[in-house]
């Protein structure tokens, strides 16, 4: 048994943030402009920078990084510096290369994620004539877990079918790590529209937590 991939999406259906782990089949990269910048590296669009339109390579890094990466200490940053390179304290490493593709782009996976979520809660409260909660549901090949927060963000977890309820994973991410660097972090601005999660304390942060699960391997 193994976890999949993360999905977090806040009040306006928008996916905010996005981690993988062991995933056969990547999304290809989403289309310029079809998710918010920061999400994840692994499935943004790469921006060409001067250099690249020089016909110079150049390696793209988030110029909005809100913490210290020496101190942890939060800093206030210009969108027009400079972007600051990751140091080695706070990269992530990206998962292998995968040798097959869905061939369906970030952006449209995100959409169809949202729109069964939304969906199957939607037919769930219809169908049992009270407040049931949509927790997760299960198919041949992976299973999907859901928490939602009173604040209307949405946390969807990808797993393994036989893995027994996540919801409580979800929740330890949203207590944790989410409160911790995105909720009382005064530069990350909620409900923007204009960035998803920008802190690489927060994803280092959940990766830890993820990798420290049993059901993970």
């Amino acid at each position: 048994m193994t976890i999949h991939s993360l999905y977090i999406y806040d009040r306006h259906c928008i996916c905010i943030y996005y981690q993988d782990w062991h995933r056969t089949k990547r999304p290809k990269p989403a289309v310029e402009g079809g998710i918010l910048p920061a999400v994840s590296q692994a499935v943004s669009p790469l921006p060409l920078s001067i250099d690249a339109k020089a016909g110079t390579s150049s390696t793209y890094s988030s110029p909005r990084n809100t913490l210290s990466s020496s101190t942890g200490v939060v800093i206030a940053t210009n969108d027009s510096a400079a972007p600051v390179p990751n140091t080695p304290l706070l990269q992530t490493p990206l998962p292998p290369a995968p040798t097959s593709s869905t061939g369906l782009a970030f952006d449209e996976e995100a959409k169809l994620v949202y729109g069964v979520v939304l969906s199957l809660r939607n037919m769930i409260k219809k169908l049992s004539g009270r407040d049931e909660q949509f927790v997760n549901y299960r198919t041949s090949s992976y299973k999907l877990h859901v928490f939602e927060t009173l604040t209307g963000y949405k946390f969807v977890m990808l797993s393994d079918p036989k893995a027994d309820s996540l919801r409580f994973v979800l929740r330890q991410i949203y207590i944790g790590p989410f409160l911790e660097y995105v909720v009382r972090n005064p530069l990350v601005r909620m409900d923007s529209r204009e960035y998803g999660i920008d802190n690489e304390y927060f994803r280092t942060s959940i990766d830890r937590l993820v990798r420290g699960l049993s059901i993970f391997s």
